[in-house]
């Protein structure tokens, strides 16, 4: 079955279970006989070349939005600074047979890294087609310069089409005011962030940033640009030093919310430091001076994702550095909760990376959240009513939409738990909210304090199972992204373990469910099922017949899934209505329980 994003909802979310009509282009059968008109055979079918241009003008940097969404760098301007003009391709496109197997639209859904993106056809056409594009414009590559230094922040290169000749893409160049219209001006960020004004950093404008790389939506590396305007303190900064620039071209009350979180908290070792810089650009639109982002440290050693495989396959991964990675981890998520006073809900390996001295960083305070195959049951219960509740959805396609009824029986649950939860979800900007709610993390706000600790521990145990499995993930074959090295196990088997160590883990991660991964699973690009998985690579005899089955595994699946998570919920405001609910369902140890642990059993290892 295709890998698109219409499978999100079909498949991968619990809306799965509701769906009346799934219908739409299930495979690629290139065994199937084609039409002239149709057949690559036909010389106008066939895309003239994949090559990259000799001295291209563009790189792309990756990508996201399921694929449709590239970070695409023009070379030709020399200290290019990060105001992001990203590539955006159609959704329609990942349902075109044709291009998506000529282009690898599947595979670019859950790549997302530079080197392994830069081998798919989609990324060589978009760059091939860029060339094209600022070549043939009047004024050629000063023209594309001068749009990318006066364009607001955020601002989009739209492929209205996508084409087999690139001379046929009809391209857009959209200016996102909408971006810069809900930036914080820098006089108003105090207040706002309910800080008082001698606690910010100071201010440097984006143009005094060169960008180096794009790491991630939020996340570019830049240097700071030698300005005699800043003050001796920032012109003393080495200009070949590099930066992490956090920025955001959606959802920019999350960057705020980040900025915030890192400014009160009290420093630690093991968490990353309030922002060196905040970063501000004058907006057209408005004529105001805002904040588009922040400074802080850059540590290019990575993250754990990437290097305990790396360790592992090298014989390298050693038990004292796993012991001491995982008590500083630990040490890491207790200071957050009673120094920091805020919730942590977004520990996995990503946010975990290594400083110089190879110890472990916390970053990445947005709390947005994981995703279920990551998270405690818990909030999975809570985060399904609310992607029922509101109906989300991927795209535009009406057949993904479920009942009135269904989406009114969850958004009933969810005002029971959170009266605000509407304007949460819906605010776009970064305002002041109801008295009591100090994220936007609707399933998290849900909880009690002592509730919201034993879930952190439940993925500190997932986290604690992959860094002494030296692997890079709980789970193979991820949907939403792969990985350079996947997992060789997943969670909970174990080889490497020691005993005790196990049960820890498995005492931190007590209430844990089965996962869709074990019934559905990604082989390369396409959903099959797990028993098909490591099948050789082909297509079933009946494709649409193969694909049919993923949706029925996946609907029966979600089905069960969301009537668990429905009983657990009523159970739970029962129990709470007669003052008898223990915040602490699971019997998770503490925080400072597992602590203690890791520290004594690091003693008597060391010992």
């Amino acid at each position: 079955m295709e890998l698109n994003y219409v499978s999100v909802h079909h498949v991968i979310h619990p809306t799965a279970a509701f769906l009346q009509r799934p219908q739409w282009p299930l495979r690629i059968d290139d065994t199937d006989p084609r039409p002239w008109e149709d057949s690559q055979l036909n010389p106008k079918n066939r895309i003239d070349s994949l090559d990259l241009p000799e001295n291209p003008l563009w790189r792309i940097d990756g990508c996201t939005g399921l694929g449709t969404q590239y970070y695409a760098l023009p070379l030709f301007i020399g200290d290019i600074p990060p105001v992001r003009f990203d590539v955006f391709v159609p959704e329609e496109a990942t349902v075109s047979p044709l291009l998506r197997q000529l282009l690898d639209l599947d595979a670019a859904f859950h790549t997302k890294d530079a080197s392994r993106l830069l081998r798919l056809g989609i990324t060589r056409h978009i760059i091939r087609t860029l060339q094209f594009w600022t070549e043939s414009r009047r004024g050629g590559p000063e023209s594309v310069s001068a749009l990318y230094t006066s364009l607001p922040f955020g601002s989009r290169i739209i492929f209205e089409n996508l084409d087999l000749n690139i001379r046929n893409i009809k391209i857009t160049v959209a200016s996102s005011y909408f971006v810069e219209n809900h930036l914080l001006t820098l006089s108003k960020l105090p207040a706002c962030l309910g800080l008082a004004p001698n606690i910010l950093p100071e201010s440097i404008d984006i143009y005094q940033l060169a960008i180096s790389q794009q790491l991630h939506d939020s996340v570019c590396l830049v240097r700071l640009k030698p300005d005699p305007a800043l003050s001796d303190g920032a012109q003393q900064m080495d200009p070949k030093r590099l930066w992490i620039f956090k920025a955001l071209t959606t959802g920019t009350k999350y960057m705020y919310s980040e900025l915030r979180n890192l400014l009160q908290m009290v420093p630690h070792p093991h968490v990353i430091p309030r922002p060196r810089y905040l970063v501000t650009k004058f907006c057209r639109f408005g004529g105001k001076k805002a904040v588009a982002g922040f400074i802080i440290p850059y540590h290019p050693a990575g993250s754990l994702r990437d290097t305990l495989p790396l360790l592992r396959i090298r014989g390298q991964l050693e038990l004292v550095t796993q012991l001491k990675w995982a008590t500083q981890l630990t040490s890491a998520v207790l200071h957050v909760r009673e120094r920091g006073g805020i919730f942590y809900p977004d520990l996995r390996l990503d946010n975990i990376v290594l400083s110089e001295t190879g110890d472990v960083v916390m970053v990445d305070f947005e709390q947005r959240g994981v995703w279920c195959e990551f998270a405690a049951p818990e909030v999975n219960a809570l985060e399904y009513t609310r992607l029922l509740a509101t109906g989300e959805s991927v795209g535009d396609d009406a057949e993904t939409i479920i009942p009135d009824e269904v989406r009114s029986r969850f958004a009933a649950i969810l005002t029971r738990e959170v009266p605000d939860w509407d304007f949460i979800q819906s605010c776009e900007d970064f305002v002041p909210m109801p008295e009591g709610y100090g994220s936007y993390n609707i399933p998290w706000l849900c909880l009690s304090p002592a509730e919201q600790e034993a879930a952190e521990v439940y993925m500190l145990g997932r986290v604690l199972w992959c860094i002494f499995e030296g692997q890079s993930a709980p789970q193979r074959s991820a949907v939403w992204q792969s990985y350079r090295w996947e997992p060789e196990i997943e969670f909970p088997e174990f080889r490497r373990t020691p005993p005790e160590l196990r049960d820890l883990i498995d005492h931190c991660t007590k209430g844990r469910r089965d996962v869709l991964c074990n019934l559905v699973t990604r082989r390369g690009s396409k959903l099959v099922l797990c028993a098909d998985a490591d099948a050789p690579e082909r297509e079933n005899v009946d494709g649409e017949a193969g694909a049919a089955e993923v949706l029925g595994v996946a609907a029966d699946w979600w089905a069960l899934e969301v009537k668990a998570a429905e009983d657990f919920l009523q159970m739970r405001w029962e129990l709470k209505t007669r003052g008898e609910w223990k915040d602490n369902y699971f019997d998770r140890p503490s925080l400072r329980e597992v602590i203690a642990f890791l520290e004594a059993y690091r003693a008597r290892h060391q010992s």
